[in-house]
């Protein structure tokens, strides 16, 4: 595994710059890559990319995994030309400040780092403190506000500049694994269901869905357009098999483990147990997670769309969740490929996971 491989497709979407309502970057991957396996492929007002394979077939399936990420916003410039923000998604403020970070503006990218004050210019009881986010700010080099506002604009997003890195066989990190994996799981699933060219009793709809991080709100639209019987969501799940992670609270699920399917009330039990089903058959290692209430996923605004959804939920077991350097075995995300794959063969003619 030393040489690991990662696909192109999944390469340049964890390289693409997307935080939510701003996927451009990863629409564009997206776009380059599914959009040739599709019978047909749109996008809506949301920036959500839909992609349809047998488009006659019953029942409809939808694969949902979401292509936004974190980011930060620009705000306000001082006079000496330090540029503030504010939060797109669930920042840990413990880990904002002295991180390299790239600005998508208009007229290309601009770099810069988070500062804040010294801890040798601070005082004791500071040292403790935990920066508010208006006490962190984006150091561009700048000398003055109007210099900045010639290489920036108010609204201009940023991410933070680490990329994609393997760092011990199959298992890399990146900024946004959180969900390109997931994005691309859906896509890479039609692509291969186009190439094997069997006969497919369901309509699948690929959907890279857009603004997850800020409320299932390109899933709560994309549900609405595609009216799907049956739906698995996509979304990277906590592994919890690290330092200071108590599995009295938090479920036992590990790097490399493989997929771990949700069992709760946003979880539909037939569709959960076809998922069984599926892995079982392909021999595929999978794990459990229980969640007792409408889950922090796209799955919760799927479940409920319409007349409601069979819904199911798959997670790419992670650690370090929404900080810089998250980390997944990418055999996981392979697994996960090969799960749906299989579960979007095995849907017959009118079965819909009603219960």
């Amino acid at each position: 595994m030393s040489n690991y491989r990662v696909p192109a497709f999944l390469s340049e979407l964890l390289h693409a710059r997307s935080p939510s309502g701003y996927e451009g970057e990863a629409q564009a991957v997206f776009d380059r890559h599914v959009k040739p396996a599709a019978d047909l492929y749109a996008n809506d007002a949301l920036g959500n990319r839909l992609a349809t394979l047998n488009p006659k077939g019953d029942p409809v399936l939808m694969l949902a995994g979401h292509m936004d990420e974190l980011g930060l916003i620009i705000t306000y410039v001082n006079k000496d030309g330090f540029i503030y923000f504010d939060t797109i998604g669930g920042h840990d403020r413990t880990v904002i400040s002295g991180r390299r970070v790239i600005i998508q503006t208009a007229n290309g990218p601009v770099k810069g780092v988070t500062g804040k004050r010294a801890i040798h210019l601070m005082e004791e009881a500071d040292r403790k403190k935990v920066p508010e986010i208006h006490e962190i700010w984006i150091d561009i080099g700048a000398r003055s506000k109007k210099e900045a506002l010639e290489r920036i604009s108010i609204g201009d997003a940023a991410t933070y500049d680490h990329e994609l890195e393997m760092i011990h066989g199959s298992i890399g990190t990146a900024r946004a694994f959180d969900n390109k994996v997931g994005a691309y799981v859906v896509g890479e699933t039609l692509i291969r269901l186009a190439k094997e060219k069997k006969k497919l009793a369901a309509k699948i709809v690929s959907v890279a869905t857009s603004q997850e991080e800020i409320g299932t709100r390109g899933a709560t639209t994309a549900t609405y357009a595609v009216n799907p019987h049956i739906a698995l969501a996509v979304d990277v799940g906590h592994a919890t098999d690290h330092p200071d992670c108590d599995n009295r609270k938090y479920g036992e699920t590990k790097l490399g483990g493989g997929p771990i399917l949700c069992r709760g009330a946003n979880i539909n039990p037939k569709v959960f147990a076809k998922l069984v089903a599926a892995a079982k058959k392909l021999k595929i290692p999978y794990q459990i997670e229980a969640d007792p209430r409408p889950t922090g996923t796209d799955a919760r605004a799927i479940q409920m769309g319409r007349g409601g959804v069979a819904t199911g939920l798959v997670s790419i077991p992670l650690r370090y969740m929404h900080t810089p350097s998250e980390i997944v075995d990418l055999e996981d995300v392979e697994r996960c490929v090969q799960l749906f794959v299989e579960f979007a063969k095995s849907l017959e003619k009118g079965d819909y996971a009603h219960w």
